[in-house]
Parts: C-alpha cells; structure tokens; sequence
C-alpha cells in the first residue's frame, strides 16, 4: 500500500531538493503535484485541500526560502503534517482495572471484522491476556464457523451461545468469561454490505447490553473513500473509540488510512499488514509518514527483529558465522525467521531509501524461500551438517524430494559453499577484507 502515492511524493521532492533557492512559483508547483497526488490516493477531497493549504502556509515562510537546504526543509515540514494527517501520535488501547475487559469490534461485512477479532485476541494474549471470543453475528452461521476456527487455531475460547438475540449472546458471553477467569472479552458483531439502520440498531444494543471498555471500527483500507464514509456514520451513533485498518499491505491506494482521523476525529489504533494471525500491529503516524516519504521505519525493523529473534540465538548463530560453522540447518532457521518477520519484501519496505530504488521496493517472489527450504528439508541430518557429502545421486533424490530441479540444488549448494569459504577467510583475517562484502543472493551483507 502506498507505492504509488510514495513514489510520486518522492519524485516532487527530488526536484524541490535539488535547487538551492525556492520561489514561491516552486512551492506552488510542487503543491500542485501534491494535491493530485494525494487525490489520487482517494483522499478525501476536504482533506486534500486542508493539509496542502497548511503545507503551503508553513513553506513559504520566511524560515524556508532563507534556508540553505529549502527543499529539505520542506519535505520536513510536510513528514510533520502528513503524521498529524495519521493522527500525530500513537494510539493505545485502553483496558481497564475491570474484570473482564470488553472489546467490541464493529464493521461492515467483509472488512475482515472476524479475521481481526482474531489476531486481536492473539496480540492480547501476547501480552498476558487471557482472552475469550464472542461470536455475535447470528445471520452468517459461517461467520461464527470462521471465529471458532481460528480460536482452534490460536488455543482461544470461542462463546457461541444460542438464540438469534445478538445482545443477549454478549450479555452471555461475558458471563461466560466471568465463570472461565478470562479477562479480556472481545465481541465480534454480524456486519452488512452497506449501512442500515437494523444494524446499526443492533450494535446500539449490544453496546448498551456489555458496556464496553472499548469499541474499535474495523475498516477495510482496500474501499477507499467508502470506508471513511462508513466509519463517519458509525462514529455518530456508536461513538466508537479507534479503529483496526485492515488489509494494509494490499494494493490500496491508502485514501483510507490518511483520511478516517481527520473525517472522523478516531484514531487508528491497530494495522492488519497480513493474512496470518500475528500480522497485526499498533499504528505508528509518525513511522507510517517516514515510510510514506521513503524513509524507512528503521525502529518498526528493530522491533520486528528483537519479537521475532531470540538474543541467544543470535549470539549463537553470531558465532557460528565467526568461526565458520554455519550449517544449512541454521540457514533453515533464519528462513524462518524471515517468514515470520513478514518476508522480504516485506522487510525491504521499512529500509530507508528503499522507494528510491528503480522500480520501488522490489518484489521478491517468497515462494523461492519455500523452495529454498524444501530443498534443505529433503536432506539427511549428515547432509546438512556436510553439504560436501552430497554427489550425483543425492543431488537427483533431494531435486526429486522437493519437487525442484537438480540445476536449482545446484544452485544452493554453490552458494551455501561460497558462504562458507568467506566465513573461513572472515575468521583468518578478521573480517578486515570483507566488510562490506555481498554475499550470495539470501545471505545478506557482511560487516
């Protein structure tokens, strides 16, 4: 999400960092671009023209044209508004010192209400939650199929009920979390295909019937203007708290995203940037606008590295890079870990600088790690740990057992060999020849 509006954000800057002095007549230019940019991402119109009228106001201030770096000031001056734009700063979810906590998750149908439910539960847990699903929506009986899955899935509990009065399910749902110590409840109600006034008559009533803590708008980022229209009419007569943006690391333009905190005044509390269940992060404004503008989120890596790598293990494998030691089977390992750090593609989106390479933030096809990782699987532990072992016909029995070509084993084990013969010299020399050094493609960089 946000590749074209970042790219074309990123190619306005060039031509403002480039001059040594702005005019008035540039910022005007490069306002204009902006705006179109900004439309064409599906940003609401009143929003468009707000944030470039105070984007415009600040740049042609007197701190700006007498500046000797203008054009970078300039583009500091619009990362501030675009992470006001985002809601400034973070949002939290607020949970209480009550017993359970009850959070209510509205949306229309389709938004992905359920999904998120879900992940949301699985982030709590995380955090030392214990908590229990509540299936509200009686209309779609694969709705509560779908919530009783995942929560098999995750080891969650999942509370039915009975009966077709939604309230009265939530009602029972929280007493069941009362009987079964969990201390977190979160509802997911039923959802429909445009707004109407049934359902918004029955979320009224299961809020009234559970009193939640909090309500959070699940909204689809792949709708556009129409999702922002959604959460308007909620905010009104819900008056939830925040929302969870769903599908964020599709191919939405992101008018969503940089409209609902300004039409609605809601924050957005949580962003689903996967399919799976722990794809589910808090909402960053200030790293969602560095990222916009191609600066990275360097912070969201860290984190993303320090959740997903275990500090021992890094320090082993450290060591096992250090003296040479590093086998297919730790090469395993790190493909894992990639995976659940969200892919490459994924992790090269948060580097800084990475829109500006030709073409944006390469995609990189993740299924050649699935092939990567069948290959390693399809060897004994011996030819693992001694890649040197594996002559013709081991080489033709992994191919076959992966499902891949001979020339495609191959190809690992040259690499995995050219690896191993820099980690040999690293740990002659110490690494001063080779820092700096790319290593075969999958193996990162030394130094």
């Amino acid at each position: 999400m946000f590749d074209n509006l970042s790219k074309r954000l990123q190619d306005i800057f060039s031509n403002l960092t480039g001059k040594g002095r702005l005019s008035e007549a540039d910022v005007d230019a490069a306002m204009r671009e902006i705006r179109l940019a900004l439309l064409e991402a599906d940003v609401n119109f009143k929003v468009v023209k707000e944030f470039v009228a105070v984007v415009r106001e600040r740049a042609v201030g007197e701190d700006v044209m007498r500046s000797l770096t203008p054009g970078q000031t300039v583009v500091g001056i619009v990362l501030d508004e675009l992470t006001n734009l985002l809601g400034g700063t973070s949002a939290r979810l607020t949970l209480t010192n009550r017993i359970p906590n009850v959070i209510l998750l509205v949306g229309l149908q389709g938004s992905g209400k359920t999904t998120a439910a879900a992940k949301l539960a699985n982030h709590l847990r995380k955090q030392g939650k214990r908590p229990l699903m509540v299936a509200c929506d009686i209309y779609r009986p694969a709705a509560i199929e779908q919530l009783e899955t995942l929560g098999r899935e995750l080891g969650i509990p999942v509370f039915r009920g009975e009966g077709a009065d939604a309230a009265g399910i939530a009602s029972a749902g929280v007493k069941e979390a009362v009987s079964t110590m969990r201390d977190v409840v979160l509802v997911d109600t039923a959802g429909r295909l445009h707004i109407d006034e049934e359902m918004m008559d029955e979320a009224v009533r299961i809020k009234t019937a559970v009193s939640p803590d909090q309500i959070l708008m699940v909204v689809d980022a792949m709708t556009g203007q129409d999702a922002v229209n959604t959460a308007d009419a909620f905010a009104q007569r819900v008056d939830f708290d925040g929302v969870l943006m769903t599908k964020l690391d599709g191919d939405a333009r992101g008018g969503a995203a940089l409209s609902v905190r300004n039409v609605t005044g809601k924050p957005i509390v949580f962003a689903s940037v996967g399919e799976k269940l722990d794809a589910l992060e808090p909402f960053y404004p200030d790293r969602m606008a560095k990222r916009i503008l191609g600066m990275g989120d360097v912070v969201g890596l860290i984190e993303k590295a320090r959740d997903t790598i275990d500090a021992d293990d890094a320090e082993a494998l450290e060591q096992k890079l250090r003296t040479a030691a590093f086998t297919l089977d730790d090469f395993l390992v790190q493909l894992r870990q990639i995976k659940k750090m969200g892919g490459v593609t994924s992790l090269l989106g948060m580097l800084p600088g990475a829109g500006k390479l030709k073409g944006g933030v390469p995609e990189v096809d993740e299924r050649q790690l699935d092939r990567v990782a069948a290959i390693i699987h399809s060897m004994t532990p011996q030819e693992r740990a001694k890649p040197q072992v594996i002559n013709g016909s081991r080489r033709q029995r992994i191919a076959n057992g992966s499902g891949v070509t001979v020339t495609e084993v191959n190809q690992l084990l040259k690499q995995f060999a050219e690896v191993r013969k820099l980690m040999k010299q690293f740990q002659k020399d110490g690494g001063k020849r080779l820092r700096g050094l790319k290593l075969p493609p999958g193996f990162g960089q030394l130094g």
